[in-house]
């Protein structure tokens, strides 16, 4: 990459590790905000639910607006969005305005992240691709392991404190980013799908989309991941009796083990094998660290099988938004939106179905991940429509 080309990419990154890590920020904290507007668990479950719900709604539109007004405006806009959504949360005397703020932080990842996924398609070339992707999933993850530790940090210093540093770091990255971003877009888009469609409209149109099938594995993908994260501590505590350090070890060890992989690996493997076989690959790796989740006997077993599963999973990520964007053509916009309903839609069904599932019997869901991994390979080694030079 040329030195220009890092620059954006640095700012992207910067971006999407403010976006993600606004909100692992002020997971410590939400216990004990909670407490104090005489909340509990159901609330803490709706503040992540209607995020979720928010940003699959938005999606689509904020990818269209990205391929129609281009990249810089999405982002802009995103960020200053995510910025308010914090500020209001900051000021919040009751949970209303708690649901209030989450929804416009889900509707500011909604413009923000398919604009930031477009752009790194803009600025590289068909074989740099993955590796623009895999570093952005990077400080996705990245946000998402050091967010909660900065956010216990800050707390000893007040409750609300968190949520006020958040909210300004946001808008410093918003006066940053409308000052020095440049617009990556050479030409906007006049696309099949109107702004003004539906939401159903889109999903439909997606169908027909050359893209469409790493979409659905997106989806699954997210679901199956997201399900194993919900779960994850309770199995643990109820099966093994670990600690709440035990645990917090487990998921910091898990992101990191994340981090270095899309920093370092997935170019690489990428390069050596083409995305294809490694979609192939690291599915049937999750799916063997699924399986052995369900026979595991101890704490270590299964924190060892985690990190395997989460490893798999940090490869899949970037190389299934590689094949989503190369797939793509003009539409980058439009497929990024899409992308990040798909994997909407699997953080909402993922963490409902394993909790309803675990209350009957703890190893359900990690046999209904298996089944669903299974079934995605199968469809996944039937899958003929790649047949570009653009893989190899």
């Amino acid at each position: 990459m040329t030195s220009d080309q890092r620059k954006k990419l640095a700012l992207l990154m910067l971006n999407m590790f403010i976006a993600v890590g606004s909100f692992g920020i002020i997971i410590p904290i939400i216990p004990a905000y909670l407490k104090e507007l005489g909340q509990g668990g159901t609330a803490a479950g709706l503040i992540i639910a209607i995020f979720a719900f928010a940003q699959f709604l938005v999606s689509p539109i904020g990818g269209k607006w990205t391929d129609k007004y281009g990249r810089r405006p999405l982002i802009n806009i995103g960020l200053l969005t995510l910025a308010i959504s914090m500020f209001i949360f900051y000021f919040a005397d009751s949970v209303a305005l708690l649901y209030v703020s989450r929804a416009i932080g889900g509707i500011g990842c909604a413009f923000l992240i398919p604009a930031i996924y477009a752009y790194v398609a803009d600025i590289t070339t068909m074989d740099q691709r993955a590796k623009g992707n895999s570093f952005i999933s990077a400080a996705m993850s990245l946000g998402i392991v050091i967010g909660p530790g900065i956010g216990g940090f800050l707390a000893d210093y007040g409750l609300k404190t968190p949520l006020l540093v958040s909210a300004i770091v946001g808008l410093l990255a918003f006066v940053v980013s409308f000052f020095t971003l440049k617009e990556s877009q050479l030409e906007k888009v006049d696309i099949e799908a109107q702004p003004d469609s539906s939401m159903v409209k889109d999903i439909l149109l997606s169908v027909k989309k050359p893209f469409f099938i790493p979409l659905i594995i997106t989806l699954i993908m997210s679901f199956g991941l997201m399900a194993y994260e919900t779960v994850l501590g309770l199995y643990v505590n109820d099966q093994f009796g670990a600690t709440p350090q035990e645990i917090a070890f487990m998921v910091t060890a898990t992101g990191l083990v994340g981090v270095i992989m899309q920093l370092f690996v997935v170019d690489w493997i990428v390069k050596v094998m083409g995305e294809l076989n490694v979609l192939k690959l690291f599915l049937i790796v999750t799916a063997i660290g699924f399986s052995l989740s369900i026979i595991a006997n101890s704490y270590n077993l299964f924190f060892a099988i985690s990190l395997l599963i989460f490893l798999a999973t940090s490869i899949l990520r970037p190389v299934l938004t590689t094949l989503i964007s190369k797939l793509a053509g003009n539409e980058q916009g439009f497929a990024m939106g899409m992308n990040n309903a798909y994997m909407s839609i699997g953080n909402i069904l993922g963490p409902l179905l394993a909790g309803a599932l675990y209350d009957i019997q703890i190893l359900y869901p990690f046999i209904a991940g298996l089944i669903i991994l299974i079934g995605t390979i199968i469809f996944t080694f039937m899958w003929k429509k790649i047949q570009t030079p653009k893989f190899s």
